[in-house]
C-alpha cells in the first residue's frame, strides 16, 4: 500500500478546504495572476490578524488552496518583507501539523532563515529535529549554510564552528561538501582570515577538494596568501581550474601587480585553460587602478580576437575607469556603445555616474539620469536610491524625494528602511509631518519595518503637534505587523 508521501498529487481535506502536497522542488511560485492573489490573501491574514488564534481562525475559513507552491510563496514574502517571525512560525506549524502534509525543502529552508534572522536559534534547532524525523533528505548543505549564515552573523567564529559540528547528527553525509559550506559562510559573514584559520584547524578531518580552494581563493586581498594556497593545491594534487586562476588574476589586479597577472594568463593558455570574460574584466579593473583607462578600453576589443565577448560587467569596469579619471565624456560614450552591442546598462552602470554627480552635488544631472534609467526600464537598486535621496536631502528637494519614494512604492525597488531614514529626516526638517506619516504608513502596509530612529523622530513631532490619534494608529500597526513598535537597536 502506497504511503501518502509517495502519492504524486494528494489533496488532503481540512474543514471543507484542501491542503495540497504537490511538490515544488525549485521553490518557485507560479507566474499566474491567481496564484499571486492567493499569496497576497494569505500574507494579509498572517500580517493583519490581531492574534495567533485569530490568524488560525481566518486561515481555517479561507477558501484558498494551500499548495506547497503557495506556502513557498507566502514564506518568501514574509522573509523579504521582514514580517513577524513568530507569526511565520505559527503559520508554518499550522500547515505542518496536518496529517499527510509535507513541506517542501524550500519552505523549511526559508523558515530556518526567518528564525535565524530573528535569532530564534532554539526554534531553528527544533525545526531541524522535525526535518530529520520527517525526511532527513530535506537537510542539505544549503540548509546547513542557511543556518550557519544566520549564526555567524551574530555569534563568534567558535560558536559557528560548534554549530557546524552539531550538524553531524542531522546530515546523512557529513563530508567535504558540508565543510565547504562552513568555509563559504565564514568568507561571507566573518573574514577570509577566519575562514583560513578554520580551514587549517579542520582540514585533516575532511579531504579538501577543488571547491574548497576556490572558496578560499575568492576575495583575498593579499597576493602572498593567495599564492600560498596555490602551492598547497599542488601539494595535494588538486589542479586549479578557470575559477582558481581567475581568483589569482583578480588578486594581482587589485594589488596593481599587472606583470604577475599577465604571467598567469600565459600559464593558463599553456595549460589550455582559456581566459573568459571574468578574467578580462579583472584585467580591465587592474589597468584602471594603475591609471591606464585607454589601455583598459582596448581590452574590450582584444577580447573579441580571442573569441570572448564583453558583457555588461566588463563594460562597467571600463566605464568605472573613466569615471575615476573624471572623463565623463568617454564614460558616457562607452555606455552608448553598450546599447549598440545589445547590452542594456544596468543599475551598476548608472550608479557609477550617480556617484560622480553625488560628490559634485549635481542633483539635476543625477535626476535626468534617473529619468533616463526609468525610461529604459532599468530599475534602480538601493545604492541608486540612496545617492538620489541624499542629494534631495542636501538640496531640500521634497517633491523630487517624494517622487522617488512613490516610484519605489509602486514598483518595489530599493531598501525602504534605508531610504526612509533619509526621507523622514528631510520631511521632518521641512515640517512635512503629514507626508512623513503617509510614507510611514505606506511602508508598514507593505510589511517593511521602519527603523527605531525614524519611528522615534516622527513620534516626537507628532507629540509636539498633539497628533495622538495618528501616533496611536502608527503604533498599533507596528504592533500588529511586527509584534512590537521599534525598540532601541532595531533596523
Amino acid at each position: 500500500m502506497l504511503s501518502k508521501r509517495s502519492i504524486p498529487r494528494a489533496l488532503l481535506p481540512l474543514n471543507g478546504r484542501f491542503f495540497s502536497s504537490i511538490p515544488n522542488p525549485r521553490g518557485e511560485v507560479g507566474d499566474g495572476e491567481e496564484e499571486g492573489k492567493a499569496v497576497d490573501a494569505i500574507f494579509h491574514i498572517i500580517t493583519t490578524s490581531s492574534s495567533q488564534d485569530a490568524m488560525i481562525r481566518s486561515l481555517d475559513h479561507s477558501p484558498v488552496l494551500l499548495t506547497n507552491a503557495l506556502i513557498d510563496g507566502v514564506l518568501k514574502r514574509i522573509r523579504f518583507s521582514h514580517a513577524n517571525p513568530l507569526r511565520a512560525l505559527h503559520f508554518f506549524a499550522f500547515t505542518s501539523n496536518r496529517r499527510g502534509f509535507f513541506h517542501s525543502a524550500f519552505s523549511y529552508d526559508t523558515m530556518l532563515y526567518i528564525l535565524g534572522r530573528a535569532r530564534r536559534f532554539d526554534d531553528a534547532w527544533k525545526l531541524l529535529v522535525e526535518m530529520r524525523r520527517k525526511d532527513p533528505t530535506l537537510i542539505t548543505p544549503r540548509t546547513l549554510q542557511i543556518v550557519l549564515g544566520r549564526i555567524a552573523k551574530v555569534c563568534s567564529v567558535h560558536q559557528t564552528v560548534e554549530s557546524f559540528r552539531k550538524f553531524r547528527k542531522f546530515c546523512s553525509s557529513f563530508d567535504t561538501v558540508c565543510f565547504n559550506a562552513l568555509l563559504r559562510t565564514l568568507c561571507q559573514e566573518k573574514s577570509m582570515a577566519d575562514a583560513r584559520n578554520v580551514y587549517h584547524s579542520l582540514k585533516h578531518d575532511f579531504r579538501p577538494d577543488l571547491q574548497t580552494f576556490n572558496i578560499l581563493l575568492s576575495g583575498w586581498k593579499s597576493s602572498e596568501e593567495a599564492e600560498g594556497f596555490f602551492e598547497e593545491m599542488k601539494l595535494l594534487n588538486v589542479n586549479p581550474d578557470l575559477v582558481s586562476y581567475n581568483c589569482l588574476v583578480d588578486v594581482y589586479c587589485k594589488n596593481r601587480l599587472m606583470d604577475k597577472a599577465y604571467k598567469v594568463l600565459d600559464e593558463m593558455r599553456d595549460r589550455e585553460i582559456y581566459p573568459d570574460v571574468i578574467t578580462y574584466t579583472s584585467i580591465i579593473g587592474g589597468l584602471g587602478l594603475i591609471g591606464q583607462p585607454d589601455k583598459a578600453r582596448d581590452i574590450l576589443k582584444d577580447m573579441k580576437e580571442h573569441g570572448c565577448y564583453p558583457d555588461a560587467a566588463a563594460y562597467n569596469a571600463a566605464i568605472r575607469n573613466y569615471c575615476i579619471a573624471k572623463r565623463l565624456g568617454n564614460a558616457f560614450a562607452l555606455m552608448e556603445e553598450m546599447t549598440t552591442k545589445g547590452l542594456a546598462p544596468n543599475a551598476t552602470t548608472y550608479n557609477l555616474f550617480f556617484r560622480i554627480f553625488y560628490w559634485a552635488n549635481e542633483l539635476q544631472s543625477a535626476w535626468s539620469l534617473y529619468k533616463r534609467m526609468r525610461g529604459e526600464g532599468c530599475l534602480p537598486n538601493t545604492q541608486s536610491c540612496m545617492f538620489l535621496v541624499r542629494l534631495c536631502q542636501r538640496q531640500e528637494k521634497v517633491e523630487m524625494a517624494m517622487e522617488l519614494w512613490n516610484d519605489m512604492v509602486d514598483h518595489g525597488f530599493g531598501s525602504f528602511t534605508l531610504v526612509s531614514d533619509v526621507l523622514f529626516d528631510l520631511l521632518c526638517d521641512m515640517g512635512k509631518l503629514e507626508e512623513a506619516e503617509k510614507c510611514f504608513l505606506q511602508m508598514v502596509d507593505k510589511g517593511q519595518k521602519p527603523s527605531n530612529v525614524s519611528f522615534r523622530r516622527i513620534q516626537v513631532l507628532m507629540e509636539l503637534a498633539n497628533k495622538q490619534d495618528s501616533l496611536r494608529t502608527l503604533s498599533d500597526k507596528m504592533m500588529t505587523l511586527f509584534g512590537h513598535p521599534p525598540v532601541k537597536g532595531d533596523r
